[in-house]
């Protein structure tokens, strides 16, 4: 009995272990040698989080882009539409091409023009030509004040040296010089001078001399001038003289001398291309001014105005006249 218990535990204790091996062949089947073990496959979700980890772009790094200077042909300045409020007793700004009236005040004013009508005296001077000859000084040239450049009687300068002095720094004795070489006397300049207004439209206007001194019967207006303002304007000579800021000015004996331009918008506006000054008693303080940007050319005339409003208002205005 007692082996016959044994044997039936025996037999229990083998179709356990085989049931194990059993179990075991169905979880993970047999594989013949050599063959290699098979790689378990991703789930759906593994796969997901993996495609998202490869699309997902590198940190790059940011540069810091320094800004490009502002362009000023290209850029306008603030400028309001209503007309710059000025100390000045007549203005004018006109289109300097077509002529075209952007704004007056006062233009039709009879007034001194102090040296601004040097623009007509230097247009006369370079529309007759000839400025590579020489202009041989005389003691009459000299007699004129306040402001001169000192040229002495008997040196000889070419034309345009003169024209260009005579732009730039505005000397009362070569704008004799030039105008008594051109016409013989100064009289005969001044009916030149005369006549050439008539031609250009500027019939309010009379002179006398080619330098703006005072003087009984000479006269002007705003309107006038940038009438005159607009045919110099169109002289490439003279327009290649008005934008200069300085220049250095030889003497017949060889000594120079550096000439500054007298119209201090030419420095302070980027867009000033140069033009005339003027100051007397008479006239107070006078500017004519001209300046460019693409597409667009205007001529200020500021006259009767103040010592500091001159430049004050021509800048002004002229901004205005460009950008308006």
């Amino acid at each position: 009995m007692k082996l016959r218990s044994i044997s039936i535990i025996s037999c229990w204790a083998v179709a356990f272990a085989f049931g194990l091996m059993l179990n075991a062949s169905a979880q993970e089947p047999v594989r013949p040698t050599g063959v290699p073990q098979a790689v378990a496959k991703p789930s759906p979700a593994q796969v997901a989080a993996t495609q998202s980890e490869k699309k997902k772009p590198a940190r790059r790094k940011t540069v810091r882009k320094t800004p490009k200077p502002l362009d000023t042909s290209e850029t306008s300045p603030l400028v309001s539409r209503d007309v710059p409020a000025t100390g000045a007793r007549a203005v004018m700004i006109v289109d300097a091409h077509s002529g075209q009236v952007l704004y007056e005040k006062n233009a039709d004013e009879v007034r001194q023009a102090a040296s601004t009508q040097k623009l007509l005296t230097a247009l006369i001077v370079a529309e007759r030509g000839y400025l590579d000859r020489p202009v041989r000084v005389e003691a009459i040239d000299a007699m004129c004040e306040p402001v001169k450049l000192n040229i002495r009687p008997g040196d000889a300068y070419q034309r345009i040296d003169l024209l260009r002095a005579l732009l730039v720094k505005s000397p009362n004795d070569v704008a004799r010089c030039l105008a008594r070489d051109s016409a013989g006397s100064v009289e005969a300049f001044a009916a030149s001078m005369n006549q050439r207004a008539r031609e250009l439209g500027a019939t309010q206007s009379h002179f006398v001399n080619p330098n703006g001194l005072p003087v009984p019967g000479q006269y002007s207006t705003a309107r006038d001038l940038s009438i005159i303002a607009r045919a110099a304007y169109a002289n490439p000579t003279i327009r290649s003289i008005v934008c200069m800021p300085q220049l250095v000015f030889r003497y017949a004996n060889g000594r120079t001398r550096e000439l500054e331009n007298t119209n201090k918008v030419l420095r302070r506006s980027p867009y000033c291309n140069g033009m005339k000054t003027g100051y007397t008693e008479a006239a107070g303080h006078c500017l004519i001014a001209s300046g460019s940007r693409p597409g667009r050319d205007v001529i200020v005339v500021v006259l009767g105005d103040s010592k500091a409003g001159v430049w004050r208002d021509a800048s002004a205005l002229l901004s205005w006249g460009l950008w308006m």
